[in-house]
């Protein structure tokens, strides 16, 4: 197990996936500020270990995937201004964490999946969600708007006109739904989800390292305007990879007709 500083987000390492559970059941896996704190931890130990390939968000039982974050806490954490600017550092930095780690995450979504909770689901790269989960924003109905981060990240997946109907309606949607906007990848049966995410990230521990890295920092620069890419740093990954001993061996193993066996080097 990976030491987050709280039992209430559980993290450890089975054989080349991190596993990260939100373990808050009782209030649908809402997160206080020191469970912001252990999610960083964890990332930042899955980031260190070399064996890890991917990571699989998710949540404890079958209820929701996370609330986002726990109002319960809002008189201790945001009494006032100081306060509620110190709770979105934490939270902030810890959600940049997750959308800026090298590594493939994946978010592996029971029941519901609403408001901020689709926030921090929207972070991962891939969504994978069980039949019966349910998804939408109700901002427009308490009164609030999201912050840059989220709404980027929603028009990234579904686009201008379905983020604005997402928000305007506040309308809740069926994973199915939601696959056909894009919101999410795919679609299971509850009793094969945990299944499929591990047959996939089984899938990637296979694949070359670098060249996923390189893959996801590239489409999330191409997501940007143009005028912030980083087009200096897309090429320095193009040529890491061609430079790698990954590369190497997949050429080698493609012409031997054998599995390559990659390093990350």
């Amino acid at each position: 197990m990976v030491d987050t500083g709280t039992e209430k987000i559980l993290a450890e390492i089975r054989d080349a996936t991190g596993w990260l559970t939100i373990n808050q059941p009782e209030r649908r896996n809402a997160i206080s500020l020191e469970m912001w704190e252990g999610i960083q931890k964890a990332f930042d130990a899955f980031d260190a270990a070399e064996e890890v390939r991917s990571v699989v968000m998710t949540g404890a039982g079958d209820k929701a995937f996370t609330a986002g974050a726990d109002i319960s806490q809002f008189d201790k954490n945001r009494a006032d201004a100081d306060a509620a600017e110190r709770y979105a550092k934490i939270s902030r930095e810890a959600r940049e964490t997750i959308i800026g780690f090298r590594k493939p995450v994946i978010a592996m979504i029971r029941g519901f999946c609403m408001g901020g909770g689709l926030g921090i689901a929207m972070t991962a790269d891939l969504r994978i969600a069980a039949e019966g989960s349910v998804f939408g924003i109700p901002a427009a109905r308490l009164g609030i708007a999201y912050d840059t981060i989220n709404l980027m990240r929603l028009v990234s997946l579904v686009g201008p006109s379905r983020a604005k109907e997402i928000l305007f309606t506040a309308k809740r949607y069926s994973p199915e739904e939601a696959q056909a906007m894009g919101l999410i990848n795919q679609v299971v049966p509850a009793d094969a989800l945990e299944a499929t995410v591990t047959e996939i990230c089984a899938g990637m521990a296979i694949n070359a390292p670098l060249s996923m890295e390189a893959s996801k920092f590239t489409i999330d620069q191409l997501a940007k305007k143009r005028g912030d890419l980083d087009e200096a740093g897309i090429q320095a990954m193009v040529d890491r990879c061609f430079n790698s001993a990954d590369y190497a061996e997949g050429r080698k193993a493609f012409m031997e007709k054998r599995t390559p066996t990659f390093t990350g080097q």
